[in-house]
């Protein structure tokens, strides 16, 4: 693999190059995998190969900034109104069911599920893939999550002694089925979908005590 160091390249001439590399890579690698040809992806975007290289170094970090910039298309508005939510409501089953909406929709769309399998197929040959995908995938929602139940602790609300191990099972609850689902070709309904969702959050507020 061609290992080159990236450079700092500005400008609307470089972004524009930038965004076609990325819509042709992303391309590429749903359809072929990680071993999806450089040439090829260059071909697509309209450049050359040593442009894929002078902007990303080599396929392993073009293939990170592929995740990031997917998972930040799916899951920006969902991280940023929790934090809104949270930040403006006492009502933490609301905020909670909205945030899980959003969670699933992003996280369901297929070009992000085939950019999750293809993660879990090559994270053992390069453990930096799994890195990207939690840095920019629903685990930005923790930080808003865990400040709101700090705070309903301290007002008496919640009854949580693990914050970090709460946010775990809410996922599970909601989002996890889908994303298992989805290892075996599977989709789950919008039926399905809505209860997960609305069972899933009464269930973690019953558990945890939750005082309206």
């Amino acid at each position: 693999m061609v290992k080159t160091s990236p450079r700092e390249l500005t400008g609307d001439r470089a972004a524009r190059k930038r965004e076609a590399i990325i819509s042709a890579a992303r391309a590429a690698f749903i359809r072929y995998g990680f071993d999806a040809a450089v040439d090829a992806i260059a071909a697509e975007a309209g450049v050359s190969k040593v442009t894929v290289y002078n902007h990303y170094g080599d396929k392993e970090t073009l293939f990170k900034a592929v995740v990031g910039d997917a998972l930040e298309s799916a899951l920006a508005g969902a991280i940023a109104g929790t934090a809104q939510r949270l930040e403006e409501t006492d009502d933490l089953r609301a905020a909670l069911k909205w945030t899980a909406t959003a969670w699933v929709a992003g996280m369901t769309q297929p070009d992000v599920l085939a950019l999750r399998r293809l993660v879990t197929s090559e994270v053992r040959r390069f453990p930096e893939l799994g890195a990207a995908w939690r840095e920019h995938g629903p685990d930005r929602a923790r930080p808003a999550l865990v400040q709101a139940f700090e705070r309903l602790i301290a007002a008496g609300r919640l009854t949580m002694p693990d914050v970090e191990t709460a946010f775990i099972q809410l996922n599970a609850l909601v989002l996890y089925p889908h994303l298992v689902a989805s290892t075996y070709g599977d989709t789950l309904d919008p039926h399905t979908t809505q209860q997960l969702i609305d069972t899933g959050v009464d269930m973690f507020l019953q558990y945890y005590a939750y005082r309206d």
